[in-house]
């Protein structure tokens, strides 16, 4: 009974997880398809006004090669009266018509009087009777431009709109040119053009049903995945068990590397109290031993010795105890200056140098200077070190998204790819010499500004490291 009761348990999660996918593949699928009614009627009506355009643009046109090819010839240079009965004045239109709209899937050209009656006609069996649109008719006269759509089919075809045969009608008028390419002229009369546009429309048809068809399809490979999904919950029941013992023990990691941290603060603090009397006492000897005329040399070594001790414990201090940084505005490229200036003798006697790609009018940022000076002052000198005192470092800056971005791209060695997952690691150092905790203040730095830092190598030479700052504090 109890097995079965935790069966039960065990499978009512399941089942309103079940319930959830299916339920939400279902509105998924009718959302799609009023998505796709929607997107084919958007579709059908942009389809319907660039035809419109389309038509006044072609009415335009003829209108233009009318009046260049047939009024303007017989009306301006022959002066004579156009009589379209004539024979010959009706081929030369009827010419001019045909070799403008040819190519264009036009079935009927009408030209109609002032007076209401065609005087030209694709079928010359129109020509003299009346023209039936009576109100496109007289929209036309007063320079209106009108088109409608002419569906043939059965009722089914109707119904579902998809006409057997679709028709544009277009009544513009037919101008005199007062200038070239000007239609403001007087009206002489009514052009009437009928286009088949059919194939675009069944064309729209074909696709309105690619993408039904496609969303089944679509709703088949979901319905098909979530059923996967489902087979597979302990799978991911397993994983995310996995994950939280990675987070716990990441967890145990940090609360260790913060203990060993505040222990080294509380060593380092006691250690350099007596550093600092060795230090002095030793500078007392080297006097004493300066005035009896006797070898600095211990005295110096001691000096020495102790000033990299305390550079060590500072190192230490930093590191575990991070200072909050006094922010106020600061222009960045300024900052970057002060620490090329600083390494400018260096750069002088070997053969390193600083090459600047500053953006110009870069604005000003919202940090505290002095830290990062004291990080940026670490980015140089491991790329000084990289460079084996010799070499290029090119400083970047650029304005991205509201961000300041440092590059700083050297020509060293650059760092091993199973040393670069290693290399935030406290105390963990590819140097002989040294701490291994530089880029950790250096991250406790930019972290403490809301930014952001990466070290990668370069795809030929050496490494880079990008530094991304706010413009504004966060």
């Amino acid at each position: 009974m109890t097995k079965k009761k935790q069966n039960l348990q065990s499978e009512k999660p399941f089942r309103l997880v079940k319930y959830f996918t299916f339920s939400s593949l279902i509105v998924m699928f009718i959302a799609t398809i009023i998505i796709s009614v929607l997107n084919a009627h958007w579709a059908k009506q942009t389809l319907m006004g660039k035809s419109k355009e389309y038509d006044h643009l072609l009415v335009e046109n003829l209108n233009h090669q009318i009046y260049i090819r047939f009024l303007a010839p017989i009306v301006l240079i022959k002066k004579k009266k156009i009589q379209l009965r004539k024979k010959t004045h009706f081929k030369i239109i009827d010419n001019v018509i045909k070799s403008t709209l040819h190519g264009f899937n036009i079935e009927m050209v009408n030209i109609y009087g002032m007076k209401n009656f065609i005087a030209y006609s694709f079928d010359k069996e129109l020509v003299g009777t009346k023209n039936k649109n009576i109100a496109e008719y007289e929209k036309a006269l007063n320079k209106i431009s009108t088109s409608k759509f002419v569906k043939e089919g059965n009722p089914f075809e109707l119904f579902f709109d998809f006409p057997k045969k679709t028709k544009i009608h277009t009544f513009a008028p037919l101008h005199i040119e007062e200038k070239q390419g000007s239609f403001s002229g007087e009206v002489i009369g009514v052009i009437e053009i009928v286009r088949d546009v059919s194939q675009e429309f069944k064309r729209l048809a074909k696709l309105q049903g690619m993408i039904l068809a496609s969303c089944f399809m679509v709703m088949s490979i979901l319905f098909i995945l979530l059923r996967l999904v489902v087979k597979k919950r302990d799978e991911i029941i397993k994983e995310k068990a996995e994950e939280r013992i990675k987070l716990k023990e990441k967890l145990r990691k940090a609360e260790h590397l913060s203990a060993i941290g505040e222990m080294t603060a509380g060593v380092s603090h006691e250690i350099r109290n007596p550093l600092g009397i060795i230090k002095s006492s030793a500078e007392l000897l080297k006097k004493q031993t300066v005035k009896n005329g006797l070898n600095t040399t211990v005295p110096d070594i001691i000096i020495e010795e102790s000033g990299r001790l305390n550079n060590i414990i500072k190192d230490f201090l930093d590191f575990a105890k991070p200072k909050i940084p006094d922010l106020h505005k600061c222009q960045i490229e300024q900052i970057i200056e002060k620490n090329i200036a600083f390494f400018l003798p260096q750069t002088r006697d070997s053969g390193f140098k600083i090459e600047r790609k500053f953006e110009p009018n870069l604005p000003q940022i919202t940090a505290d200077p002095t830290m990062l000076y004291q990080a940026f002052l670490n980015i140089f000198i491991n790329a000084f070190q990289a460079n084996g005192n010799k070499g290029k470092l090119i400083v970047e800056i650029v304005l991205n998204n509201n961000n300041i971005v440092l590059n700083f791209l050297d020509e060293g060695s650059g760092v091993k790819e199973k040393k670069l997952e290693k290399i935030w690691t406290p105390f963990y150092t590819t140097k002989d010499s040294g701490t291994g905790l530089g880029l950790g203040i250096v991250k406790n730095i930019i972290d403490a500004h809301n930014g952001t830092i990466k070290i990668s190598n370069r795809k030929l030479i050496g490494a880079k490291v990008t530094i991304v700052l706010p413009v504004e504090e966060s």
